[in-house]
């Protein structure tokens, strides 16, 4: 799925590791990434927060889409960070799902996500 999503590979996120309800893709901030306060834009932690939520629920096999989604920010990111988003698969019930993504710099927690998911039928 990944290798398909052409938004993703663009902004260089690279799947790190990936099993049944989890994956780990990371990301570095780039000049194109940093807004007007000279800091990472938080659409582009979202994206990657989002990037590796879709890999984990759609880790099960069938298409399984966003049903919605949230972050908090918790530190802002720079220029050259690299930042690492790691999905986990919090439940599953009938078509829906929900997943908490950590999204870090190094061992520092930059962003928490949490997205919920719906498979297609």
């Amino acid at each position: 799925m990944l290798s398909d999503d052409r938004a993703s590979t663009a902004l260089g996120i690279r799947l790190r590791s990936a099993g049944p309800g989890r994956a780990e893709v990371s990301m570095a901030v780039t000049e194109t990434m940093v807004n007007g306060h000279g800091i990472g834009h938080g659409g582009y932690v979202f994206l990657l927060a989002d990037t590796a939520f879709a890999c984990a629920c759609n880790s099960h096999g069938p298409v399984t889409v966003a049903a919605g989604a949230e972050i908090t920010f918790v530190a802002a990111v720079r220029l050259g960070d690299e930042l690492v988003a790691t999905a986990t698969e919090r439940t599953v019930y009938g078509r829906s799902g929900i997943y908490d993504v950590t999204v870090t710099r190094g061992d520092e927690v930059v962003a928490e996500f949490r997205g919920r998911s719906r498979t297609l039928r």
